[in-house]
């Protein structure tokens, strides 16, 4: 079925018009190269004692005490708990698989990460998804680890960890006396570009303390590496830039807050990287949070020159742009969150000397959970960056259909203990909880029983922040996941809400028109993590996990045509177990917990091909085998004790997608 459309007539065509906007200044300095590092797999470990699993530092987003020898806790919360709705949606029928798949195959999972690098790693929660492909390659990344593939799945490396990759000590050494820490690695984005034939790759990294403690020092940066040829196997040059904006190495001083009680300030962390591209420029953007205290500061946007980055020259200027500071003009009155730089699929198809793209939303910042805008940014003038000189940075908001902070998604048996809860029939295997609940069971986890009764976890459903934007066919497409409802009155499933904008600039004003737009529901399932993906001819899929009471988390996607809107929903890869992960449990993270899932899935274009990655479950087993497997709970190399995502690739041809 399709989806109803509420007014598209009236809002479809909509515009909103402001006053020019523009940052008053952006901050510029130069960026020098760091070092070489070529992808080295060292072999899977057994590295498993059952302590030191979590890395504190990135164990919670609650708000962090203050000591004079370190900080171990992120604050980086939004949201406050808040959950909206979009608007009335009618559901779409699910289909098995489609012709236009032409392959999927597993990517990374729980236990790549946790046993990569002899077993030197923590268990880490979620995955965060980077992908990208070309000339013949397909590089996998996840919080921590990557992997290259052919075209068809193979794989042509083991398992990469990060720590390795950009070339820090382990992240966890647990033979060493006293156990020693390297840096804390998290959110990697990566892209393929066509007309350099170069590979980029970022990750956020936060230095300790010292080596012995997970204390954080306050120091961190986003480490962009940069492939020296066409062939990602081969050497890459890293690019390390300091983030945290408290005046050091370089940085500008926001003011990140310390300690309010005492009115000090001191590091930002730029959280959340994501990676565009125009003909011009490499655009990594991040959102800026007190690392140690409270307080969101804004989006900050980082403009490199491509051709510098491709050419491995030692010292490039980068320009750097504060959405939230006080003398930069938002259409909205509000910071940039989320701010996600577009991908161009084929040639840059930009407007005069180069233009990049960029959309956010701002539900997160209604007490509502709700809005019905969109934030459309634009970097213009971007050939200046070969000059050494700033693109400008403009904003305006875009009147769009509602959208708000999606619930927590459902999966079988979700909220008991899973007896009689299977698809079809039968109990839920959910051997990690069902280990915390057994009392002679639970001291292997976490050294004594469990003083909760845990039951299945529902999914994180995200925050209705922005997902991966594509600039293709001359337009802005973007998508984030949305509270939706079949009735008009009950809320409480997780849907998708979709833009395709076509923008306009001038040298002092960018503006945008919805040429289409829409929900993608069904009441069957809750749909998770949406992510573009757009060919140069403005063919479009958008993936993402699909979970439910009758489904497992599955790879699921749908075609959208610009003419007639998103088609049926397409179950590409099939879930076969229940998410299983620490975060979901009291015993683990206490009470409230905050289940972990996805962050954001990933696409990547080659040609007339789209391919996607997403979380989902590929692997189930009970718990008597949990328990006896070796290391414990690794269900035959299929998981680890604290945690059992997986990833699916697709492989889709869009000559076949039109429903």
């Amino acid at each position: 079925m399709k989806i109803k459309r509420f007014g598209l007539e009236a809002v479809t065509f909509s515009l909103l018009f402001c006053f020019p906007i523009l940052t008053a200044h952006s901050q510029s300095r130069l960026i020098a190269s760091g070092g070489t590092t070529t992808p080295q797999a060292a072999p899977l470990g057994v590295n498993a004692n059952g302590q030191l699993e979590i890395d504190s530092a990135l164990s919670g987003d609650a708000d962090a005490g203050n000591d004079a020898t370190g900080f171990t806790t992120l604050n980086r919360k939004m949201g406050h708990g808040r959950h909206g709705h979009g608007d009335r949606a009618e559901h779409r029928r699910d289909r098995e698989d489609h012709d236009a798949v032409k392959a999927t195959f597993d990517g990374l999972n729980f236990h790549d990460q946790r046993f990569a690098n002899n077993g030197n790693q923590f268990s880490v929660e979620p995955p965060d998804q980077g992908l990208c492909a070309g000339n013949g390659f397909v590089l996998e990344s996840a919080n921590d680890v990557l992997r290259i593939f052919d075209m068809k799945g193979n794989p042509l490396i083991g398992v990469v960890d990060l720590n390795t990759f950009y070339g820090y000590p382990a992240a966890v050494n647990r033979t060493a006396s006293p156990v020693t820490y390297g840096p804390s690695i998290t959110d990697p984005s990566c892209y393929f570009d066509r007309e350099t034939q170069r590979w980029f790759h970022v990750v956020l990294t936060l230095d300790r303390a010292v080596p012995i403690s997970q204390a954080l020092s306050g120091k961190n940066h986003l480490d962009l590496a940069v492939s020296n040829t066409p062939n990602p196997l081969g050497e890459w040059t890293i690019y390390r830039i300091p983030v945290q904006d408290d005046g050091t190495d370089g940085t500008p001083n926001h003011g990140c807050i310390l300690d309010p009680q005492k009115s000090t300030t001191g590091p930002c962390l730029g959280d959340y990287p994501h990676i565009g591209a125009d003909s011009n420029g490499i655009y990594l953007t991040t959102n800026e949070f007190s690392l140690f205290g409270p307080g969101f500061i804004g989006a900050q946007i980082y403009a490199i020159s491509k051709d510098a980055l491709a050419t491995k020259d030692a010292s490039i200027p980068i320009f750097q742009y504060n959405t939230g500071a006080v003398n930069f003009a938002s259409a909205t009155g509000l910071p940039g969150f989320a701010v996600i730089p577009a991908i161009s699929p084929g040639r840059s198809e930009d407007d005069g000397d180069g233009t990049e793209y960029f959309l956010s939303s701002t539900a997160v910042f209604a007490d509502s959970g709700v809005d019905s805008r969109v934030q459309l940014w634009a970097l213009t003038d971007t050939h200046n960056l070969a000059r050494h000189k700033a693109p400008i940075l403009l904003n305006n908001a875009v009147s769009t259909e509602s959208y708000g902070i999606p619930s927590l998604a459902r999966q079988p048996g979700v909220g008991t203990d899973g007896v009689g809860q299977k698809p079809g029939g039968g109990n839920v295997d959910w051997p990690q909880g069902q280990c915390l609940n057994d009392p002679n069971c639970a001291p292997i986890l976490i050294g004594a029983a469990d003083p909760f009764t845990e039951v299945i976890s529902p999914l994180d459903g995200d925050d209705s922040r922005m997902t991966q934007v594509y600039f293709a066919d001359g337009k802005v497409w973007g998508s984030l996941g949305t509270g939706v409802s079949f009735d008009g009155k009950t809320f409480g499933s997780d849907g998708i809400a979709y833009f395709i904008i076509k923008p306009k600039t001038t040298d002092k004003l960018v503006s945008g028109k919805v040429l289409d737009q829409g929900y993608v529901a069904t009441p069957k399932a809750d749909l998770t993590y949406p992510t573009f993906g757009v060919t140069s001819e403005g063919k479009a899929i958008l993936s993402f996990t699909l979970t439910g009471s009758n489904d497992f988390p599955s790879l699921a996607y749908v075609n959208v045509n610009q003419a007639h809107g998103a088609g049926d929903i397409h179950i590409a890869a099939h879930g076969i177990g229940a998410q299983d992960g620490f975060t979901g449990y009291k015993g683990q993270v206490g009470d409230p917990t905050r289940p972990r899932w996805g962050d954001y899935g990933a696409t990547a274009v080659v040609g007339s091909e789209i391919f996607a990655a997403q979380e989902y479950v590929g692997q189930s087993c009970s718990l008597p085998e949990y328990r006896t497997s070796s290391p414990f709970g690794s269900c035959n190399a299929t998981r680890g004790a604290l945690g059992n995502w997986g990833t699916r690739v697709m492989r889709l041809s869009t000559d076949k997608n039109d429903d």
